[in-house]
């Protein structure tokens, strides 16, 4: 039956992508036409909101990548969900108005579909760790493997440091001033992390961000993707990703006993709810009287991890 449900769902996504581009190229082809029964603004915001919907179409109706994009990283219940129901990303963020599209194309092509449940709500705490992580754990392995057939990081980023606030934002400004192109939120990161909290980083690179990979600009992956346990200003602790190079990484202190950090390491990967997650919630509550967050008029820097 799932299995069922899920080739439904990548047929379905071809036929929304399919149809969201027809739908684009008739508003943008024929604008004086569609500007007959609306205005220029309302035909680009039907032609951006398709877009919105449609943009990750493609990707659901390929069959998903078989098993998590870490190496001794399980599938968490938001992965589980997606292997089970490919669209549920797509629906569930759809918004009542993209939902009634995706409804009425499916209808006009003579379709049924079951739309997907809701996505499971991220863990607060850290999710349980499998017996073979005790494992790993009692033996004091490091828990980030290296992917079948790539060269394994060099032994100073097999390390969990420990960082206080300044420290991240700096790690960030990098980013930004770099444009090392994963993370680069500083400002907001400034607002929202807890003053005086303690952080924790490790370079963990997902399969498509290992080292040596092409960076598609022409060269090729000279950072390490880290992950990073983050003290948020109202006590949460949540992940976030980051770009660091090698040598500014190296150039961190490590206090931390070589058992602590095996131990930390695997509560840093185990963490469901990023940042990013965190800033929607905080969303109504975000102001500039409340947390000092200013967004860039120009919108050059990212708003959140």
């Amino acid at each position: 039956m799932r299995r069922r449900e899920a080739e439904q769902d990548r047929d379905v996504a071809a036929l929304l992508a399919a149809g969201a581009l027809v739908e684009i190229r008739s508003l943008a082809g024929s604008p004086g036409r569609a500007a007959q029964e609306e205005s220029p603004e309302e035909v680009l915001g039907r032609i951006r909101a398709l877009a919105d919907l449609g943009h990750n179409l493609p990707g659901v109706a390929r069959p998903p990548r078989s098993g998590p994009v870490r190496r001794g990283v399980p599938l968490d219940r938001f992965d589980r969900a997606m292997d089970e129901r490919p669209m549920s990303w797509a629906w569930n963020t759809a918004g009542p108005e993209g939902r009634a599209w995706m409804l009425a194309r499916i209808e006009q092509e003579g379709r049924t579909w079951t739309p997907p449940p809701p996505l499971p709500e991220p863990r607060v705490d850290p999710s349980p760790m499998k017996p073979w992580q005790w494992v790993g754990l009692l033996l004091g392995r490091w828990p980030v493997r290296t992917p079948f057939g790539r060269r394994p990081l060099p032994a100073d980023a097999n390390v969990l440091k420990v960082l206080d606030t300044g420290t991240i934002c700096a790690l960030h400004d990098e980013v930004r001033r770099l444009r090392l192109g994963l993370g680069g939120a500083a400002p907001w990161l400034r607002a929202h992390l807890a003053p005086d909290g303690v952080h924790y980083l490790l370079p963990d690179p997902a399969d498509y961000y290992w080292p040596g990979n092409a960076d598609g600009r022409g060269g090729r992956i000279g950072w390490w993707q880290c992950t990073a346990l983050l003290r948020m200003r109202d006590g949460a602790q949540v992940s976030a990703m980051v770009a660091v190079l090698p040598e500014t990484f190296a150039a961190l202190p490590s206090t931390l006993r070589r058992r602590e950090q095996v131990r930390l390491a695997h509560r840093v990967r185990s963490v469901e709810r990023d940042a990013v997650l965190w800033g929607r919630d905080h969303e109504a509550a975000c102001a500039p009287q409340v947390c000092g967050f200013v967004p860039e008029e120009n919108g050059s820097a990212s708003t959140t991890p």
